[in-house]
């Protein structure tokens, strides 16, 4: 006898489970009751003909074939709202949604004001804003359009250089009445300094340069870009922000430029497919425009 196909439903409610870690969350996220999300486990895996999940006291624990099967279920998702946006508009039209990802710090500080300028100027297209440290895959379709702060590399993608933002040694002015001005590298040791909880490619890089980044220096810890920058306009030390971010704060005072300075590259890519609907051009050539405006700011003379 041919097993049934499984139904789109059940694959939703078992990326549901793998995402939220339990029946009870997954029910909430998707808005369904929680022997309807069990009954489309149960569905799938008469399907598949093999557990997905072994159910414990502890909760519900993944086997090896829903591991294997997750990245198939989050590509049929992706493509599953590709399919939606794609239909919200024809692609001569100014109108439909469009579905743009940046890191959670360019996202949440830099965007708000570019996105409401493309609002005023086009109202009829909707934008989803996914703010994630995690690269959507472009190609899977997780995004539209993305901002990065890397090169892509795939030759699927149309990829544009819009500039480069430097990052520089900020602290507020209050701190620096309490606690004095360093005058060199060697100073900002005995300051209290904003940093990582844990290193990365981009920790290490900035060490390179010769900044004192010893976790140990640290007087706050923590892998939040955002986080980091907030403690660095309450006063609490001295840390690393985006130039033209810092400039927007009067009282965020611009440390050591000569002997401190890194660039990191902004980029913009979308996949070659999209460049014939009109509203992923529109966003696309306005975020190009403006975010340049922002390069610009970020520069050190």
């Amino acid at each position: 006898m041919t097993k049934a196909e499984p139904k789109w439903e059940t694959y939703r409610s078992f990326l549901a489970v793998m995402t939220e870690g339990s029946l009870s969350a997954a029910a909430r996220k998707l808005g369904l009751t929680q022997p309807t999300l069990g009954r489309h486990i149960d569905e799938l895996e008469a399907a598949l003909g093999q557990p997905l999940f072994s159910r414990s006291q502890a909760g519900l624990i993944a086997t090896q074939a829903a591991r294997e099967l997750l990245p198939h279920a989050q590509a049929m998702a992706s493509a599953a709202g590709a399919l939606i946006r794609a239909a919200s508009g024809a692609r001569g039209e100014e109108r439909g949604t469009v579905r743009l990802t940046a890191s959670v710090f360019v996202g949440g500080e830099v965007l708000p004001e570019i996105l409401t300028r493309f609002r005023e100027a086009h109202p009829s297209i909707a934008i989803e804003l996914i703010l994630s440290d995690v690269t959507q895959d472009l190609l899977r379709r997780d995004a539209d359009i993305a901002v990065r702060m890397v090169q892509p590399k795939q030759d699927a993608l149309v990829a544009k250089k819009i500039g480069t933002t430097a990052l520089g040694l900020f602290a507020h002015r209050d701190y620096l009445e309490r606690h004095g001005t360093p005058h060199t590298l060697d100073d900002v040791a005995h300051h209290a300094i904003i940093g990582y909880d844990k290193e990365g490619a981009f920790e290490r890089g900035l060490k390179a340069m010769g900044l004192p980044l010893a976790r140990d220096l640290f007087a706050l810890r923590v892998d939040s870009d955002w986080a980091r920058v907030n403690a660095l306009r309450a006063g609490f030390g001295i840390g690393v922000c985006q130039v033209g971010v810092a400039r927007r704060n009067p009282h965020l005072v611009h440390l050591l430029p000569k002997a401190f300075h890194f660039e990191l590259g902004l980029w913009l890519a979308m996949h070659k497919d999209l460049r014939s609907v009109r509203r992923m051009r529109l966003l696309f050539d306005h975020l190009s425009e403006h975010l340049a405006v922002y390069a610009a700011t970020s520069r050190v003379a």
